[in-house]
Formats: C-alpha cells, structure tokens, sequence
C-alpha cells in the first residue's frame, strides 16, 4: 500500500490556511490573520482589485437599494482605504466609461490619505473638526445624491464608549445631509448592535420617507456592525418660526 492510502487524511489537501503563532506575535493576531487568508470576501477582493472586503458591503446594499446610479454625486465619508469609492465610482459612471450614460462625481473625505483613485475626488479632513461641513460643501460646488459613511472610531474596548463614539459620526453624517443631500437622496452610514438610537431614528424619520438596517452577507456573522439605509430625503428642515408673542429675552 502505498503512503499516500496509509492512514485517515493522507494524500489529501487541507484546504483551510492555519498560521503559525510567530515569536512576538500575539494569538489574538495570529487569529485574525488566519481570517483573513481564509476569508472568501478577502480573496475575491484581490482578485478584483478592490482595496478591501468592505467593497462588498456597499455593493451588495446598492443591490437591493440601488442607489448608487450613473449621474449621481457621491460623498464617502472615512473612504480608506478607498473600496466603497471604488464602487461608487464604477457605479455612478464617474469615468465616462458608460457611454450614453450621465457622468457622476465621487468626493472623498478621510482623516488619512490614502493612494489616488481614478474618478474619485479624496481629501484629507477631521470630519468631526470646526467647519468640515463647510469644506464638504466648498469642495461639492452643489449637493449630493448620495452620502455614505463607512466610518469607524478606533475600537477602545469598551461597548458604551464606542457605541457612542459611532453614535457621533452618524449624528455628523445626518447634519451633513441636512446641509448638501437634494431631496430624495439617500444616507448609508455603519452602526453598531442593535442599530441607531431611538433618538436618531426619530430624527432619520423626521428627514427620510423610509429608515432601514441591514446587515450585508459581507459583513462578518461576529461583527456587531449594522448599516441604516434611510432613502427619500424630504429636505432639510425649516427653522422653526418665531414665536411673536414670547417676551423678548433682552427686556429682562
């Protein structure tokens, strides 16, 4: 009998990529990587050049939504490493390459920079700093069909500290619809657990016709990560009116 019919398991392939915990390394890390070699989405990426697994969470929620049309101007917040504006790009024809088909725009903001990508405007901006929206707004020249927030505050450990940390870039990505979405436009921004707050919710109902959550294939089963997809923009709000018989604060 030959070796390779000797025992269980011989002459048989694993197809399952295991890593060794290197000195140094922790086991933590080892995990992870081990992960990612072995995760389809990561694979798939390389092979398509996407720069992330990501793409494919905003690929499969521009699927069902579809939002993401030629013509339409996108902003991406916290774009890095650049997937989702690679999407954005191919999708809202941002290259001509559709013939026949309205040309889009594709504006990114993150804190790093991060290499070029061929038909997307990137700018390095704190998006939680004094007048970010202003910049936004400068560089766009007009509004946008489409905001789309990837963002992520680095991970502390602690739940109640990054639920609110994500908590605040949404809060920011809604005050920027408020100032550059056209109605009937469309906000994609990351959650965490069981989704945005109540007191947010209300909000995206108040400017939004219809408020989602969803959870993409491509978002991994063990990551607490949600996406809101709120679609139908109404507008920004009108300040409220003044209310003529309320004393004048200033007659003491």
């Amino acid at each position: 009998m030959s070796e390779e019919k000797k025992g269980s398991g011989r002459g048989r392939r694993d197809l399952t990529v295991r890593v060794k915990t290197a000195k140094g390394r922790k086991l933590s890390s080892t995990l992870w990587l081990q992960r990612q070699l072995n995760d389809p989405y990561v694979q798939r990426a390389r092979a398509e050049g996407y720069r992330g697994r990501a793409a494919y969470k905003i690929i499969e929620i521009d699927d069902k939504f579809g939002f993401l049309k030629p013509g339409a101007r996108v902003v991406d917040l916290g774009h890095a490493p650049g997937g989702w504006s690679q999407v954005a790009v191919a999708r809202v024809n941002a290259l001509g390459e559709q013939r026949g088909k309205p040309v889009g725009r594709v504006l990114g903001v993150d804190l790093q920079e991060v290499e070029a990508i061929p038909g997307a405007e990137l700018h390095v901006l704190d998006f939680l700093g004094e007048g970010a929206d202003a910049k936004v707004r400068d560089w766009l020249g007009g509004q946008a069909d489409v905001v789309m927030s990837d963002m992520a505050a680095a991970a502390s450990g602690h739940p109640r500290t990054d639920h609110i940390r994500i908590t605040a870039l949404l809060e920011a990505a809604i005050d920027l619809c408020e100032d550059v979405l056209i109605e009937g436009g469309t906000l994609v921004s990351k959650v965490l657990g069981g989704g945005a707050d109540p007191e947010i919710v209300t909000r995206l109902h108040k400017l939004f016709t219809k408020v989602r959550h969803v959870k993409p294939p491509a978002s991994r089963s063990d990551s607490s990560e949600k996406f809101v997809v709120a679609t139908g923009f109404r507008g920004a709000p009108k300040p409220e009116a003044l209310d003529e018989t309320a004393p004048d604060p200033g007659d003491g």
